[in-house]
């Protein structure tokens, strides 16, 4: 991912590797890296304000339309991750959420983003972003 210099939406949140979660090698299986990215999604939202819970009560979701990941060190069994989210632009029906996870020494282990649409619940179809959401966000930009 390339170092950006402008402002943007950033939040922090940790995981602790749990046991469950690592192969044989005890590093963690790359699969899970896709609920580390959910949980810190979710929680960058929550640290700015907006709850997913009153979005989906209000009738708009937010499936993943893609999702990239690049795997530098493994994570291991017990360590704490910090898990970097940033929202580099305003959304539109569109919304990408970037991520850099490091480990307990501070060193980069894994990076990648996802792009989520907002959808109407009942219609499934393509829709704005919430309105307080981008109240919420748009001081960021």
């Amino acid at each position: 991912m390339q170092q950006k210099y402008f402002k943007m939406y950033q939040a922090e949140t940790q995981i602790r590797v749990r046991y469950a979660e690592t192969d044989q090698m005890s590093y963690v299986y790359y699969g899970n890296y896709a609920m580390y990215f959910e949980v810190a999604r979710v929680e960058a939202m929550r640290s700015v304000g907006f709850s997913y819970r009153q979005m989906e009560e209000e009738g708009i979701m937010m499936p993943v339309l893609e999702t990239h990941f690049r795997y530098l060190k493994p994570g291991k069994y017990d360590e704490l991750l910090t898990i970097k989210t940033q929202i580099p632009q305003l959304p539109g029906v569109k919304i990408r959420f970037e991520y850099q996870v490091f480990n307990e020494a501070d060193e980069l282990i894994t990076e990648g983003w996802t792009t989520l649409a907002f959808l109407k619940k009942v219609s499934h179809q393509p829709t704005r972003p919430p309105q307080n959401l981008l109240a919420l966000l748009k001081p960021y930009f």
